[in-house]
Parts: structure tokens; sequence; C-alpha cells
């Protein structure tokens, strides 16, 4: 897939090709800049959407019942292959936060001037910030407990498999090495860098299996989300 200035064009024997500035694969819109600014855009129309249908449902159907709507129509596209939106600007991010909360003003009936954190506590919601940390995180757990595919797997060295590091402090955990970021503006976003970023802590990390990991990490980023309150 080439990814092309929108005003360059290609000539074909019979007509010219305009290349196109958004691609969509998978349901997911990716830009030639690689900004995902369409995508954000997309799936907050989407959502906002989806959320002014609701309410027209809200005192049709018992709370429970208008919860788990909420999550698989909302939230669920909130999360679609989210890891991808790992280390995007906050403007970003805020948009999808946006969403999140009006899916818990929607749920209790609130004004949109109501305070929000008390109520994303009660419902266990982690912040899309700290979603997107999940997703990641999830992903890197398989890479290196070899369930992923391979060509995830092959991402990352963990830092005790090295023989010119084995002597370090940091060889006795479960620490991933951290790859060289040559592009300052998306290198970070790479799968073997934000892996390796989101790594910790070790009594994370350590858990036996994905379902320990998974309870472990829910429980550290639901107190790293909220700790100020």
């Amino acid at each position: 897939m080439w990814l092309t200035s929108p005003r360059s064009q290609h000539q074909l024997p019979t007509s010219s090709v305009l290349p196109s500035a958004t691609v969509r694969d998978l349901g997911i819109f990716i830009d030639q800049d690689l900004t995902m600014k369409t995508h954000v855009q997309q799936t907050a129309s989407r959502c906002f959407g989806t959320l002014r249908q609701l309410r027209s449902i809200y005192r049709c159907i018992p709370t429970s019942v208008f919860h788990s709507l909420v999550s698989a129509l909302v939230l669920s596209r909130l999360d679609y292959c989210n890891s991808l939106l790992i280390d995007l600007p906050l403007t970003h991010i805020q948009r999808l936060q946006s969403v999140q909360n009006a899916a818990a003003r929607l749920i209790f009936n609130l004004r949109r001037c109501d305070h929000i954190t008390d109520v994303l506590i009660s419902l266990h919601w982690l912040r899309v910030p700290e979603r997107i940390i999940f997703k990641v995180a999830m992903l890197t757990y398989r890479a290196v407990h070899g369930s992923a595919p391979p060509y995830l797997a092959s991402s990352f060295t963990c830092v005790a498999d090295m023989p010119h590091r084995h002597r370090l402090r940091s060889a006795s955990t479960e620490q991933l090495d951290f790859p060289t970021c040559r592009q300052s503006t998306i290198g970070g976003r790479a799968f073997p860098v934000a892996g390796a970023k989101v790594w910790k802590p070790s009594d994370v990390t350590s858990a036996s299996s994905l379902s320990v990991f998974k309870n472990r990490l829910k429980t550290y980023l639901f107190c790293r989300c909220y700790e100020t309150v």
C-alpha cells in the first residue's frame, strides 16, 4: 500500500488516478501521515450517533440491560483496534474520552455539566488512555509468552536473554529491551517500542497466566487512573 500526496496523480493509458489521502483496512481509517485523525473522527461520530439512538429507548428497558447495550454498541467500538491509538496527541484522545463520558452520563441520565469521575469509578470503566495501554499490554503479554503470531512474538527481547546484559539488575526481572526509536514523531507508536514502554510494573508482568495478568493489569491501571480521587 502506497500513500502519497493527494495532489499527485498517476497516469494510466486511458485516465488519471488520484491517490486517496485515507485508506480503510478492517474498519480502520489510516491517514497518509499516520495521524489517525480520520479514524478518531469517524469513531466518535458513529458512537455519538449510536448514543442518540439509545437515548430514545432509555425509559423503555431496565438500567442493567441499557448498561449492557451501551457497553456492546459504544464501548466495543471505542476499544476496537485501539492499540493503534497509542501515544496519539491529547486532542484526539480527548475526543474519544468525550464519547465515553457521554455514554456514562446516558446510563445514569445525568446532565452534561455533572461531574463524571465518580460515575466512571462506579461503572469500573478505565478511561480511554488506560484502555489503550491495557490493549497494548495484553498483546505484549501474548507476544512474550508465545501465544501471539510469530511476527508479533519476534518483536520483543527480554533483557534476561541478552548475553551482554545478563549481569545487570534488570536481567533478574521481566523487563523488555527498549529498541532504538529513529523517528521521533511516530517511531514511539511502533509495537516493539510501545509494548516495551507499557510492560510494567514487575508484579503485574510476572503473572503466571493471561487471566491473572489481565486482573492485575486492570487493577493497576484503575488505581493509576483514579489515584487523585
